[in-house]
Order: C-alpha cells, then sequence, then structure tokens
C-alpha cells in the first residue's frame, strides 16, 4: 500500500498549474460587482474571483450570519419576547411590537424572505443579549469560518462605515449555511404567514423576495437553494445564493454592485462553474491513505472524511497531493480516531487539507519497548560483528605464525 501511494504521489505531483484559481476552458462572465467570487461548497476552491479580498459595505446579505448563528444557537419553537428596541429598527421589517411574543422560526422567515431588520434585532437580543454582544459574536464565527476580510457591528447590515465584508468571506459564511436543511426550507419557501400573536390580531403574509427561487421569474434557477439580497443607498446592491446541480454545489458571492444586474450575473456565473467544472472524489472517508512506519511501528493512517478535487470537465488531469504526520509517532500514545497528519490536495496557493486519522490504538511503552529491543538487537549485531572479525585477524596471524615457525 505505502509504494502504491507513493508512485501515485509522484505521478500526481507532475499536475502543478493551480495558481491561486482552478482554470477552465471557456471564460467567465462579465459582473458588475466590485466584489464577486464563485466558490465550490465541497472543498473550498475558487473558481472565479474579481476582487474577492476586497471588503465594502455588504448591506442585507449581512443577514446570512445572523441565520447562521439563530440555527445555531437557538430552537426554532422557542419563543422570543420582543424588547423595546427592535421595533425602532430603520428599513425593512413585519412591525414587531415590544412585548410582544413570537416563535424564532417566524422571525427567521421575516429574517430570510423580507429581509426585516427588526427580526434581526429580535433574534440578536435574544442570543447574545446586546447588538453589540452579538456583532462580537459574528465576528468570532467568521474567523471559525476562515473569513479575513470581515467585520461586522450589526446583526441586519444597516451602513457603518465599519460594517465590511468581502465576496469569499460572504461566501465562506454561505458555504456554512446551506448545510443546514432548516436554512434551505426557509430560504424556498415562496410565501409564508407568520399567525397572530399576543399583540397582532392579524396574520403576517410574506413573500420570499429572492428571485432566483421564484418559478415565476425569468431568473428563476433550477437547483438554487437559498440567497439573499442587500441594499442600502451607501452599500450598493449585493446578493449571496447557493445552488446544486448532479450533487455538486456551488456558491457565488456579489458584493458592492452599482447597477442591479445581480439576478442576472449570478445565474450566469453558476451556469459557468456546473458547465466547466466537476467534483471529483480522490477518496472515500475510512479508506487507508497510507502507513506510518518507524521503529517498529506500523500505524495505517484513514481519511477521516470524503476527500474530493476540482477538476476542469472532461479532464483527466489530477491534483498534486502531499501527506505529512505528526513529529515521531512511534514515541506518542495515539488513540483509534486520533487525527495523527494531514493530506493536502491542490497547490500552495489554492489547496484543501484533509486530516488523517489512526486506525489503531498505539502504546507509547510500547513504542519505547520497541526502540530499547531495536537498539538492543542493534548492539548484538554490532558486538557479533566485531567478534567474527576478531576470529578472522586470530585466525590469520596464527597461520602466518606457523608458516614463519616452519621455514
Amino acid at each position: 500500500m505505502r509504494k502504491f501511494v507513493v508512485v501515485l504521489s509522484i505521478c500526481l505531483l507532475i499536475f502543478s498549474s493551480f495558481n491561486g484559481l482552478v482554470y477552465a476552458k471557456d471564460n467567465p462572465p462579465a459582473v458588475s460587482a466590485d466584489s464577486a467570487v464563485l466558490m465550490d461548497a465541497t472543498t473550498g476552491q475558487v473558481l472565479y474571483g474579481k476582487n474577492m479580498d476586497t471588503a465594502y459595505p455588504p448591506a442585507s446579505t449581512t443577514k446570512i450570519m445572523t441565520a447562521l448563528l439563530t440555527l445555531e444557537n437557538c430552537n426554532l419553537d422557542d419563543v422570543v419576547t420582543v424588547g423595546k428596541n427592535p421595533p425602532l429598527a430603520e428599513g425593512s421589517k413585519i412591525y414587531l411590537f415590544e412585548g410582544e411574543k413570537i416563535k424564532v422560526r417566524d422571525l427567521l422567515y421575516g429574517l430570510i424572505l423580507v429581509s426585516a431588520n427588526d427580526c434581526a434585532e429580535a433574534l440578536a437580543e435574544y442570543i447574545s443579549g446586546s447588538l453589540d454582544k452579538f456583532a462580537e459574536k459574528m465576528n468570532a464565527r467568521a474567523l471559525e469560518l476562515g473569513c479575513e476580510d470581515t467585520n461586522f457591528v450589526n446583526p441586519s447590515g444597516l451602513f457603518d462605515p465599519k460594517h465590511k465584508t468581502s465576496a469569499k468571506d460572504l461566501a465562506l459564511i454561505m458555504r456554512r449555511l446551506v448545510i443546514n436543511s432548516e436554512y434551505e426550507k426557509i430560504a424556498t419557501t415562496q410565501s409564508y404567514k407568520i399567525a397572530p400573536t399576543n399583540k397582532s390580531a392579524l396574520e403576517r403574509p410574506l413573500w420570499n423576495e429572492n428571485k432566483l427561487i421564484q418559478k415565476g421569474s425569468k431568473y428563476y434557477y433550477e437547483g438554487c437553494e437559498g440567497g439573499k439580497t442587500g441594499y442600502t443607498t451607501q452599500s450598493d446592491h449585493s446578493y449571496v445564493a447557493s445552488a446544486t446541480r448532479n450533487g455538486h454545489r456551488l456558491i457565488v458571492a456579489l458584493v458592492h454592485d452599482k447597477n442591479k444586474t445581480f439576478f442576472a450575473d449570478a445565474p450566469a456565473l453558476l451556469n459557468y462553474g456546473f458547465n466547466n467544472f466537476d467534483l471529483v472524489k480522490l477518496y472515500n472517508k475510512g479508506d487507508i491513505i497510507s502507513d506510518y512506519k518507524k521503529s517498529g511501528i506500523d500505524i495505517p493512517l484513514l481519511a477521516n472524511d470524503d476527500i474530493y478535487y476540482i477538476n476542469e470537465k472532461d479532464s483527466t488531469v489530477k491534483p498534486s497531493i502531499d501527506i505529512s504526520t505528526e513529529s515521531d509517532l512511534a514515541l506518542k500514545k495515539v488513540h483509534k480516531g486520533d487525527i495523527v497528519g494531514k493530506i493536502i490536495v491542490g497547490s500552495s496557493k489554492n489547496s484543501q487539507s484533509y486530516p488523517l486519522t489512526s486506525s489503531i490504538d498505539h502504546n507509547l511503552t510500547t513504542s519505547i519497548e520497541n526502540v530499547v529491543s531495536n537498539k538492543n538487537n542493534n548492539n548484538f549485531y554490532i558486538a557479533a560483528s566485531l567478534l567474527l572479525v576478531a576470529g578472522i585477524v586470530s585466525f590469520a596471524y596464527i597461520k602466518y605464525r606457523r608458516e614463519k615457525q616452519y621455514k
């Protein structure tokens, strides 16, 4: 197995054409947003980028982070008692009342379908107690997701000169959000009614503003799993969405679009991605990737996850592969399932790292005994060799003396 992996790695290292983006035979479409990205959701590889690391005010696309934190920290049937501040929120809203009792689920529908700022603030206060503390939580989560050009100061996206993110960071947030089935269920709902509450005797009807999921829209995109628009006069237009086709998920993010062409640009970028790139599985979870062998120790290393890479459609070229382990596992106590190494697929500028785990329990004492045993064995062989040499020399000397004596 080890020999096979080494041969495979050498063959794959021949391919080194990655240099920040994965290239396709077709040219990507032009988009008007100042910051744009098309990302493969499975690997995180960027298929198209335009100023993708430049931060701009994202307006209401901010709300995908608010939605993510809500889904990660709340039960959808939790009941929120609205405070005095959310009803005073500026911009779009569903007109909450102070003291109104409303479910988290209903606030999420208001947040995602109609971009309600009062819903964003009500959720933020419910989760963190204040908007400032919620903003801290937003930024901490953004860092965990790998966002490097993001700073949030509010849960809604209302303009603030310090409130910024990039298209790449927005895609990273959506990449995590879209794996939540509750999000997709809400984000693809055409219309929804919030039932009467203790403060509102009437139902609140909501309609989804995302044209990519509206079947009657010319922008309808089959496979769209949800998206979020954003706009303020200072921020211009922004948009983020995800879509799947044949098990392949792509994410598009467009930030700071002065021309409001995002509903046309997003499908064009998605089509470019689906038409030019394939998601290829390299290993299955649990496959033996390599073996750690040292000091008489043999630890098979397993793929902790399914391992994929992105390739130009119909191409047989493979990405480079680099396998590494922690230093000297033979001198460590290792349990089955512990992460002990990694495999990097791609290139230094655009690669994906996957963890490798131990397939066995490995005892430190046993390792030391093996090392000592090997050392003792080595000492034995050295001593035996010296004795043999000494014997040969002695025999030669005795023979020489005898021959000299008879002469």
